[in-house]
């Protein structure tokens, strides 16, 4: 959605959820002077008419991923006015490797009570080529760098980039619209700045976590799920741990979507075993993904024998472990590892969300739990999982939501 800034004409997203944080990424754009129009799973978004005002700060300081739009604001325009970003309290992430990217490429960038400005220097009409070494693999600095190098003059290159597959779906849709990008999903990433962008229409790769949620839930409920319109190869550091944990996860073939960059989809399904411990770590992909940790996490919980789970991408990201504690599991934390002893079965308890996975985590116990399991917060939820409940209900779950009386 902030690469559509970056195009100043009409572009279609297909294959989007109808998700909380998707409404406030609107919300942002339409400050900006964004059209915007719902129609199923399409947004088309009109970025013809835009302007450098400020975004909205208390939008922004719910959705970390509402800074994206400082690239595409700034190559375009020249100029950007965003506030610090908020989002899941999971840990520090800084936006220094943003600024340094852009800083790079010839802005000068400063920052003043809470907010980020971003201008070019001089007279410099556009945005200059650049090599630039991330001290991490940024997911969100390699996206802001890539974006705002599409319409910079020149040669930019980004080397120890992050290569996850949302990487390549946002290099694809940016090479629809006629950027020239190479090397995406490598840790060395080449764009060559074009003068401007064209629209496009566009179908957005599927969730790789949600589809990873649903498969921990078929291993956790000992339940066979199939699920469709899946890219597998995406999924592979999840499917190799459920393979180690018992299960066995089966690819086939389906006369399913195309997504973005031609990359054809498939069905998965997932038939559970007796299951067992493994130790996990979280890493940048290709590794097991951060993301995932909370509902493993969950899952080896009444798995038989020892995990070790170490965080290693976020450093407060452990925080589901007390509130799974309350459901009889038997769970230690160790600075960023989490040391579990599989128990023979969980309880239902009140539970809080403490952020987006963690609530996807807490319901996956609940489903898995004897008794009554009570999920508070799912305001998280509602961030990243689209109508996870009715879907639920539709395999076979006893739960509902319940909406609170107003006072």
């Amino acid at each position: 959605m902030a690469g559509s800034i970056l195009c100043p004409g009409n572009c279609t997203l297909r294959n989007v959820p109808n998700l909380v944080d998707i409404k406030r990424m609107g919300q942002i754009l339409k400050a900006l002077g964004v059209k915007l129009q719902r129609e199923g799973d399409a947004i088309k978004i009109d970025a013809t008419n835009i302007n450098p005002t400020e975004a909205p700060y208390e939008v922004v300081s719910q959705l970390r991923a509402s800074f994206f739009v400082i690239g595409p604001l700034l190559t375009r325009l020249g100029t950007a006015h965003v506030p610090l970003p908020g989002g899941c309290a999971i840990g520090a992430r800084p936006v220094d490797l943003h600024v340094r990217g852009l800083q790079a490429m010839g802005a000068n960038v400063s920052i003043e009570d809470g907010i980020v400005h971003a201008n070019l220097v001089g007279r410099k009409k556009r945005l200059q080529g650049a090599s630039i070494y991330l001290d991490y693999p940024s997911v969100g600095a390699t996206e802001t760098i890539l974006m705002a190098a599409t319409l910079a003059e020149g040669v930019t290159k980004i080397e120890n980039a992050a290569q996850e597959p949302e990487i390549v779906d946002l290099a694809n849709f940016c090479c629809q619209m006629g950027a020239k990008i190479s090397g995406a999903g490598t840790n060395t990433i080449t764009i060559q700045g074009v003068s401007e962008l064209n629209s496009i229409d566009y179908n957005v790769i599927p969730d790789r976590i949600e589809a990873g949620t649903f498969l921990v839930a078929g291993a956790i409920t000992k339940s066979e799920i199939t699920l469709s319109s899946v890219i597998p190869k995406h999924l592979a550091p999840v499917i190799a741990k459920l393979n180690d944990i018992g299960c066995q996860v089966i690819i086939e073939e389906e006369e399913g979507p195309v997504f973005g960059g031609n990359i054809k989809s498939k069905r998965l399904r997932i038939i559970p075993g007796e299951l067992r411990g493994t130790d996990i770590e979280t890493l940048p992909y290709p590794g097991f993904p951060t993301d995932m940790q909370a509902q493993f996490t969950a899952l080896l919980s009444i798995s038989k024998g020892n995990s070790v789970i170490s965080e290693t991408v976020f450093e407060n990201r452990l925080r589901h472990v007390a509130e799974l504690q309350r459901m009889g599991t038997n769970i230690r934390v160790k600075g960023h590892h989490a040391i579990v002893q599989g128990v023979h079965s969980i309880s239902g308890a009140p539970v809080m969300a403490t952020d987006l996975r963690a609530s996807a985590a807490l319901v996956l116990a609940g489903l898995a739990a004897e008794g009554k399991t009570t999920v508070h917060g799912l305001h998280h939820l509602d961030r990243g999982y689209e109508d996870l409940e009715n879907k639920f209900l539709g395999l076979g779950a006893r739960l509902e939501r319940i909406i609170p009386e107003s006072t």
